[in-house]
């Protein structure tokens, strides 16, 4: 009988919190961890177990495993490979540093998924995410759009909470979007950004804010947010992860939600197959069903070639699987 199963693959700071949104969604039969330090994942595994006998918990399996898991896995969420450590409060820390490192652990993370499967639909989270999400999408042979990255979800999340804190409203009122890399040239679609039908030249008119909107100051107040959060507690990890259940839970119930998700461009804006990045994507069973390219103005354009160019920067930092 075919259960409903997610695999988890990393359990630090990121994938442990993985793991607490995916036992309360009550949409996994099955879960399955696995992590280089296989007390930690045992542990986190027992520790979830444990709490399955409480009042409002899911009776879901929870175990620790090996690769093999992922034979019969739905999902699998990646988030294997250290995080950015913050060396300076006043500078923010760039993702991209990570590049070489974690090439290295994606690599090996996708060749142990791709031993079992290429069915099952990956969500990959780890850092500089557009990077991994290019090597594990082109140098595996994994189908089309069954790979892809939470991307600017998270950082669209803060753009609506940025928007909505300076005209005291709920967030959810807003709708807009980051595109690009999900890092610091991670911009807003702030000619398409509106609050129930009011534009982003009639915003400052109708609702009363704290400053008037500017560009610039709302894209480098997005990007600020994550640092905050970064240089304060020492990582991110509540908002990226409910960024990534959200996404399974899109898959699993065929949603065909759109969501600003990290894939190789195949055409789009004039990059073909040679850089990964955030732009609206309908997801649903199959994973990314289709990617949506959306009409920027010049200035969307100009921010969107400058984040592309410095993805690829990046994933020339990461090397390739076919030259390393």
């Amino acid at each position: 009988m075919k259960r409903n199963k997610l695999v988890v693959v990393g359990v630090g700071h990121v994938g442990s919190y993985v793991l607490a949104d995916a036992m309360k969604l009550g949409l996994f039969a099955e879960i399955a961890v696995i992590d280089i330090k296989k007390d930690v994942a045992l542990g986190e595994a027992l520790d979830q177990e444990h709490a399955t006998a409480l009042t409002y918990m899911s009776n879901t399996t929870v175990r620790a495993g090996d690769y093999s898991e992922c034979a019969d896995a739905d999902v699998i969420i990646c988030a294997a490979g250290p995080s950015v450590i913050p060396n300076d409060k006043d500078a923010m820390p760039d993702r991209a540093q990570l590049a070489g490192i974690n090439a290295e652990v994606i690599r090996k993370v996708m060749t142990g998924i791709t031993k079992y499967t290429k069915d099952a639909i990956i969500i990959m989270i780890t850092n500089p995410l557009d990077t991994m999400v290019y090597i594990a999408e082109n140098e595996f042979g994994y189908p089309k759009g069954r790979i892809f990255g939470t991307g600017t979800m998270l950082d669209s999340a803060r753009l609506r909470k940025v928007i909505a804190t300076n005209y005291n409203i709920d967030p959810k009122s807003v709708t807009g979007y980051m595109m690009g890399e999900h890092g610091h040239t991670a911009f807003p679609v702030l000619s398409r950004l509106n609050i129930q039908g009011f534009g982003e030249k009639e915003l400052d008119r109708v609702f009363q804010g704290k400053e008037l909107l500017s560009r610039e100051g709302i894209k480098k107040g997005v990007v600020k947010a994550a640092f905050d959060v970064l240089n304060g507690k020492g990582w991110t990890n509540a908002g990226v992860a409910q960024a990534a259940v959200t996404l399974a839970k899109a898959v699993m119930l065929d949603e065909r939600s759109v969501y600003p998700v990290s894939t190789t461009l195949h055409g789009q804006y004039g990059y073909e197959g040679d850089v990964a990045l955030s732009m609206p994507c309908i997801v649903g069973r199959n994973g990314v069903e289709q990617q949506l390219e959306i009409a920027l103005d010049a200035q969307e354009l100009e921010w969107l070639h400058l984040s592309a160019e410095y993805i690829k920067e990046a994933i020339k930092v990461a090397g390739t699987g076919r030259n390393s």
